[in-house]
């Protein structure tokens, strides 16, 4: 247990993941302390965005859900660039 109580405190988590699964797992990780950095294509954003009929203002319930406690950032996977973006921070991170 680190000295703030959460257990996974310290912890950086990319998430790429979409929809169900992946969101779900980073928000058990940043539930414990993790830092979870949520990738996501520009311009529509995680399809979890959107996901559910339920709304209020105009959002979705579920997002502010599996999306608490976690950073966000657009990189579009699609192109090279974003996926060398993608390499050079974690080579950076691991060096």
């Amino acid at each position: 247990m680190s000295e703030n109580g959460f257990p996974l405190a310290g912890v950086r988590v990319v998430e790429m993941g979409s929809l169900l699964a992946g969101p779900f797992c980073g928000q058990l990780l940043a539930d414990f302390g993790a830092e979870v950095i949520k990738v996501e294509p520009p311009g529509k954003g995680d399809p979890m965005r959107e996901w559910g009929r339920h709304r209020k203002e105009g959002r979705t319930l579920w997002w502010p859900i599996i999306a608490r406690n976690k950073k966000s950032v657009t990189l579009n996977l699609r192109e090279e660039e974003g996926q060398e973006l993608a390499r050079a921070s974690w080579r950076r991170r691991t060096s």
